[in-house]
């Protein structure tokens, strides 16, 4: 069985014979990992590497020359590049591709979990704001603004933020 296709669900695989046409590719697509191949047509590939690293959520994969890897790891370390000296074995690429994907993995959950907090952090946000709004027209203590607020959602069966959203519409317009 080919080596990529042990890695799992690969689904498409696509080549770039220079840095600007993977740029051009990087713009259209998303990719779960990137593979180059140093050096490029028309660069060495590292700033290749460093852009996709810093504009997607790609796994990447630089393959140097034996003698540059050392030099070129430690300057794509602060990017989250994996670089592998070239000639290398079955067994280690085969592990270094494994280790790429496994980073592209925990940084689509770290991105997913980091989504959900910024709308909690948004929900929480427009709640504070709505109970502003009836501490300050309805005379109502902070207490029960969110007693207010937390009743409201749990008998019309919708979410805090709805109730909120509605009572900012509501004083926003003027009724």
């Amino acid at each position: 069985m080919p080596l990529l296709q042990q890695m799992g669900d690969i689904s498409k695989i696509t080549f770039a014979s220079s840095g600007s046409e993977a740029r051009r590719m990087m713009i259209d697509n998303d990719f779960d990992l990137v593979l180059i191949h140093a050096p490029l047509r028309d660069e060495f590939g590292a700033e290749l590497a460093g852009h996709i690293s810093e504009t997607t959520a790609s796994g990447i994969l630089l393959m140097v020359k034996n003698e540059l890897a050392d030099s070129v790891s430690e300057k794509m370390e602060p990017y989250g590049v994996c670089v592998v000296a070239m000639p290398t074995t079955r067994t280690l690429f085969h592990q270094s591709l494994k280790m790429t994907v496994a980073a592209h993995n925990r940084m689509l959950g770290l991105r997913s979990e980091n989504l959900r907090l910024q709308n909690k952090i948004e929900e929480i946000r427009l709640v504070d704001r709505a109970k502003c709004m009836l501490i300050q027209y309805q005379d109502m203590t902070e207490p029960q603004a969110h007693r207010y607020i937390e009743k409201s959602a749990m008998d019309r069966r919708i979410t805090r933020r709805e109730v909120a959203e509605e009572i900012l519409r509501s004083f926003e317009s003027g009724t």
